[in-house]
């Protein structure tokens, strides 16, 4: 059985299954880990956070290099889509 350590801290349900279904395509064993208890009413995740990445170590660069490229990607505007100033200085 393999040991798994925390990667990274994951911010919320969407951020989580976005990256499960990215390391499943990539072939990268992991598991996600939620810090929801409902018996608790979710009261570890507003002081926790949502939860955490948990994977081999051997593939924490990858997995780290993934993160990173998803945060720059989410922080890129897309280029199709003409900004109000673009749309106004046409009329």
């Amino acid at each position: 059985m393999r040991e798994y350590d925390k990667i990274l801290d994951l911010d919320n349900d969407v951020q989580a299954q976005l990256f499960d279904a990215i390391l499943s395509d990539e072939g990268i064993p992991h598991r996600v880990v939620s810090y929801r208890d409902p018996a608790y009413s979710s009261i570890f995740q507003a002081v926790r956070g949502w939860g955490h990445l948990e994977a081999p170590s051997a593939y924490r660069q990858r997995i780290e290099r993934i993160f990173d490229d998803l945060k720059h990607a989410e922080m890129v505007p897309e280029t199709d889509e003409e900004s109000p100033d673009d749309q106004e200085s046409r009329l």
